[in-house]
Formats: structure tokens, sequence, C-alpha cells
């Protein structure tokens, strides 16, 4: 497939598109659909040399689009760190499994480099906790050494990475952040707890120059492309982070198409003044809407709830915490909003979610807009509530409903206990209020797989089969627009991308067989070809990334 035409048919077709939801044969003419209908009149349209694609039975549908995740960085733990993920995702189940591979790490590491784990889960390894100070002082102390938390929210440094951060017993804890001390001496544990206080090591491209930016990019790209994911996002970018995107030479294709979040707090000098940022046009890498946070993880019970945890872990802290105080979130949003910018803002814990609406509301009181599409990411206990305040205020959602797999049992009997649990990630309460959401990996939180995603928010089984709210179920079709036409809205592209029409972008997914007819097993179906932009960007002859 060329800059020509191509013409397919002889298999299903969803387009995603509400006016005509399957068609019997796709046309399209370089980077764009021409045209669909019956196969027979698109064959007479055909102009010579045009290719004819026969599915053979299977399905196509619009590419998946990632409406929140932090491309490339699993190219940069497939590459250059320690994966330590615990089961279910991987297979480190223990402590001494994961200061093993540390170990192994810094053997191959030249003194004075960085040795980095991520991924560590202090919930799901056998001793339920974080490594000491004392642990990774004992896998080097010829390396600074990091372990960053599953969640991105806290992590664990050894003697060499604290003197090297310049932290110390006498540094104070930044306002959202905290590090953990030894309550009889008040020496650092090495444990760095919110984005504040972990600071550039909280980054997802700490340690990362050009090269490496560039070869794990294409390494995430690959893997990206092999689940059908053509639009992918950048959820947290720095200035750094958006001075390696740039490096691009111009013109350059980079084999998948990217929507950048910019941290919120960069504004208003990112885009105006002396040191505003040289933007270079491209047609496959884009800015799009800013970022802020109010608070943490579950795992961590740093997520911002407004009734204690189901089983405490900080007595201190029973609701978690806020990242940011109020009247600085207000703040933020409502220069952002002022601006004309987009807002997506992290809120896991209801009273997190609670500060962002209210946040918005003022914003919208203060400067009224449209069509703001300001956007709750993660909403993970979402009040109904809460839901209808956010239609009326013209929000949306994205809900991380791979948590319902990866965590459900944990939330169930440890984070938030049965009643919460059974209402995490509620997009069947969202589909009934009429509040239009999203659904995400949160990569590399948890890995780029659209079809095993919509698989947990249409079953909603967690990791030991136990159903975790039936009335929060979705149909099959809502989790694939969900991850298409819906995701390309969320961020207004809804002209370009997510619904097989004519006039928008050629990107396509071919599964082996047609998810709406496989509800109980959509986690199987498999994506067999990936077309993006008219051309095959990935066929199942070509290995799939683990």
């Amino acid at each position: 497939m060329g800059n020509g035409q191509t013409l397919y048919s002889r298999g299903t077709i969803l387009t995603m598109d509400d006016a005509q939801p399957s068609v019997e044969a796709v046309l399209t003419e370089g980077d764009r659909i021409l045209a669909v209908g019956p196969a027979e009149a698109l064959r007479a349209l055909l102009s010579p040399g045009a290719e004819e694609v026969d599915l053979a039975g299977r399905t196509m549908m619009p590419a998946f689009i990632d409406p929140h995740g932090h491309f490339p960085d699993p190219g940069f733990i497939r590459l250059f760190r320690v994966d330590l993920a615990a089961p279910p995702r991987g297979d480190c189940a223990d402590m001494a499994t994961a200061l093993a591979r540390l170990a192994q790490k810094a053997a191959a590491t030249p003194r004075g480099e960085w040795v980095m784990g991520v991924l560590f889960d202090n919930t799901a390894i056998a001793e339920g906790r974080m490594p000491t100070r004392a642990e990774l002082d004992a896998v080097s102390t010829e390396h600074p050494v990091w372990v960053l938390h599953a969640s991105g929210h806290n992590g664990v440094a050894n003697s060499h990475a604290l003197r090297r951060q310049g932290l110390g017993r006498n540094t104070p804890d930044p306002a959202g952040g905290r590090y953990g001390r030894d309550p009889e001496t008040g020496a650092l544990t090495g444990l760095i707890e919110g984005l504040s206080a972990m600071g550039e090591m909280g980054d997802t491209d700490f340690l990362i120059d050009r090269a490496r930016f560039w070869q794990g990019f294409d390494a995430c790209r690959d893997e990206y492309l092999a689940h059908g994911v053509t639009y992918a996002q950048n959820a947290w970018a720095t200035r750094e982070m958006l001075e390696h995107f740039a490096s691009l030479p111009e013109g350059r294709d980079p084999g998948i198409d990217l929507l950048l979040l910019p941290i919120g707090e960069l504004e208003p000098g990112l885009s105006q003044g002396p040191e505003a940022f040289d933007w270079p046009p491209s047609a496959y890498v884009t800015l799009g809407p800013r970022k802020l946070f109010t608070d943490g993880a579950f795992q961590l019970q740093t997520a911002f709830l407004s009734r204690p945890y189901h089983k405490v872990s900080n007595p201190e802290a029973p609701c978690g915490m806020a990242y940011t105080d109020r009247e600085v979130l207000c703040a933020e949003v409502l220069k952002l909003h002022r601006m004309g910018f987009q807002i997506h803002c992290h809120c896991n814990g209801d009273a997190g979610s609670e500060a962002f609406i209210e946040a918005v509301a003022a914003a919208q009181a203060a400067h009224p807009r449209q069509d703001h599409r300001h956007t709750v990411i993660h909403g993970q206990v979402l009040r109904e509530d809460q839901m209808r305040r956010m239609v009326e205020l013209g929000m949306t959602v994205s809900f991380f409903s791979a948590h319902i797999h990866f965590w459900g049992d944990r939330h169930y009997d440890t984070f938030l206990g049965p009643e919460r649990a059974e209402r995490i990630s509620p997009a069947g309460t969202a589909e009934r209020v009429g509040l239009r959401y999203t659904l995400h990996n949160d990569a590399s939180v948890t890995p780029t797989r659209p079809l095993h995603l919509a698989h947990c928010a249409v079953n909603r089984r967690t990791a030991s089969g136990r159903l975790l709210g039936e009335e929060e179920r979705i149909p099959v079709l809502s989790a694939l627009k969900a991850q298409t036409i819906d995701a390309a809205w969320q961020v207004f592209q809804e002209d370009q991308r997510g619904s097989i029409t004519p006039g928008k972008i050629a990107d396509f997914a071919i599964l082996d067989r047609n998810p709406l007819m496989h509800a109980q097993a959509l986690a199987d179906c498999t994506v067999v070809e990936t077309v993006r932009r008219g051309k095959v960007a990935f066929a199942k002859s070509t290995p799939v990334p683990a």
C-alpha cells in the first residue's frame, strides 16, 4: 500500500460512526479515507493500479487511540531500566528477586552511573513493603540506586543516590511530598513520596539523553503498533522531554502520531515571553492539553479520598493526601483556562476529583468558555453526584479500568473495601448519566493493551476472577468507542481520527475476530495488522513485543 488507492472488503468493518456503524467496504487514497459503502460501488471508483485487500473474514475497525499514557517510557524500561513488576503483571514475586536483579544490573554498569529499577509494587510483593535504604546500599555503594514504585508516585534511594541529589536529614519536606525519616534518629530512610519530593527522579525522562530517547522511542512505537495503537500520548512532558520530541528532523515521519501534554506549571513561560518554547510545526507530533495533579496513588494510599482507606497504612493521613493546596490548584486551573488551554488533571480519589471539579467551576464562573473539555484523568472513585456535576460543567473523564484486573483484589481487600471497590472506574454510571468517557492504561503503569483494557471494562474481573461491580460493566461497543472515536473527541481530534469516515486519516486495526461477538474473551482477540496513514505499519508476521 502506498499513495494510491486501496479497497478493503470481505470482512466485518466496524466504523465507530453512529451514522453508519458497519459497512461492506472501505476505499482509501493515500493517507485518507476516500469512501465507505457497498464493495461493488466502491470498486467502480478504483483507479488503475489500485490495490484490493481481502480481509478474509477478519474484522477491521479504527486504530486505537491512547487517551492517557507516557510514551515512550515503556521503551525506556525495556532498554535501560530494571523491570521489577510483581504478579500479575511480572514475575518479581519477592524482595530477594528484586535485589538480585538490581545487583545484576549494577555489576554490568560502570561505577558511579545510576541503576534504576521500576514497576516495583509493595502491595503485590511477598514482603508487602518497599525496599530499605540499607538493602539498596547492599546492592551497591558505588552506584546511585533508585527504585521507582509501579504508580510512579514514590520510590526508594540508596545512600549514594541521596548524596547525589543533595538530600539529607535537614532537607525539609516540600509541599505535596515527604521524605521518609527514622522516627528516633531523624535520618532519611531512603523513601521519597510524591512528585514534588522526587523531583527529576520522578520524571519519566530521568537519565534519558537524546540517543537513549530515540532508541526508547523506536522500541515503544513498535510495541504500540503491534497492539493497534497509532495515536499515542505523553501526558507529563517536561521541557527537556519536549526538546527531545522537537529534535525530530523537519518533515520526518516517526512512524506513529503523538500528542504531548506539557506540565501545566510550565505556563505561561512555555508559550509566552522570552523563554517561550519554539515548537516546530509537525504533522505527526503536536502539543495538546496542559497537565495538572491533585493527588497520588491508591497503592501508596496517597490518592485523596473523602473517607479513610479500608485498611489504613498511614494513621497520620488516613484519607491520603492532596498534592496541591486548593488555592494553588484553583489559580493554576484559572490561569490555564484563561489562556485557552484544555486541562487534563490526575485525580485518583474522589476528594482529589472534587478539588479539580470545584476549580473548573470557579474558572468557568470567572471566564466562561463554550467547549473546554477539561478532563479528570483516572477518576477511579468518582461519585454519581460528581459525574452529574461534570456533565453540567462540560467536563469529561478517562478511566484507568486496567486497575480492575491488576489491583482490583487489593482495592476490595485493602485500599477501598468491598463497597467502594465495586464502583471503581465507574464507566457504567458515566454512561447512564451522559458523561462522555475514555479508557486508558497509563503506560507504563500497565502495558498498552487496548483489547485487554476493553475486556477489563466490559467484564470487570480481577486477577483472581472476582466480579467487581456488575452495574458498572459496559457494552463491548462502548469500550471500543472509548479508545477510538471518544478518545479522539476528548482531545479535539474527532474531525481527523477515531472512526472510519470519509475524509479522516486512514488508521485501522485489523483483528482476528469480531470483538462484538466475543464479549467474554476480548483479551483473547488479537491485532493481526495495523494500518497507519494508509500504509501497513505492523503485520502479525512481525514479532510482537511481549
